[in-house]
């Protein structure tokens, strides 16, 4: 069974820069659609990005200009770079397989001065 294993969270100012990987474990996802998640503490979780089979994204209008979702098909990892971040940002990013129905679980992210 293949599982999903994020990093690259942590403790970042206002207006900097975070990269998050979604590497599957046990497995491949190939070109399959990816998604990225997160979740606030107190409030549900809610899509950040998608990236399709065919390379197409998708994003939530919050992050629309600041982040960019993309794959390196070959190492079944996908990323999300974040930049200009904002303190509402902040919250554990997931990523999530729809073709396997599986999430990781998780990376923290922090966004404060």
């Amino acid at each position: 069974q293949v599982q999903l294993v994020e990093s690259g969270g942590g403790w970042i100012q206002p207006g900097g820069s975070l990269r998050l990987s979604c590497a599957a474990a046990g497995g491949t996802f190939y070109d399959a659609p990816m998604r990225w998640f997160r979740q606030a503490p107190g409030k549900e979780r809610e899509f950040v990005a998608l990236i399709a089979r065919s390379g197409t994204t998708a994003y939530a209008e919050s992050v629309k200009g600041r982040f960019t979702i993309s794959r390196d098909s070959a190492n079944s990892t996908v990323y999300l770079q974040m930049n200009d971040l904002k303190s509402e940002d902040t919250g554990v990013y997931i990523c999530n397989s729809p073709t396997n129905a599986i999430y990781g679980q998780g990376t923290q992210v922090t966004v404060s001065s």
